[in-house]
């Protein structure tokens, strides 16, 4: 099993910025590829960014592109979301995720990937 806990949320004006990051313990393997979902309320969780473990590639939402960006320091510890310019439609409920299947493909579906945290909460005023 794979545990994965966020941190970093809290309430920030509009145009502020916060850093989440993800940590991971317990059966961790440097082949995961991780990603970060949101999911505001009334709203489906959807996408936000995702990095390969394999190249260290990136990927992500339109809505969050040239504003936000994800990192990682290693293959396996921790993963960060530098959120910079953020707007008040970026408040919601931040996961974080990890697909262990070792395919160097980013997923950007929910299905894509096994492990979840329990989220942060993000919320930015206007």
């Amino acid at each position: 099993q794979v545990q994965l806990v966020e941190s970093g949320g809290g309430l920030v004006q509009a145009g502020g910025s916060l850093r989440l990051s993800c940590a991971a313990s317990g059966r961790t393997h440097s082949r995961y590829t991780m990603g970060w979902f949101r999911q505001a309320p009334g709203k489906e969780r959807e996408f936000v960014a995702a990095i390969s473990w394999s190249d260290s590639s990136t990927y992500y939402a339109d809505s969050v592109k040239g504003r936000f960006t994800i990192s990682r320091d290693n293959a396996k510890n921790p993963v960060y979301l530098q959120m910079n310019s953020l707007k008040p439609e970026d408040t919601a409920v931040y996961y974080c995720a990890a697909d262990p299947s070792g395919i160097p493909l980013i997923a950007t579906a929910e299905l894509g990937y096994d492990y979840w945290g329990q989220g942060t909460q993000v919320t930015v005023s206007s």
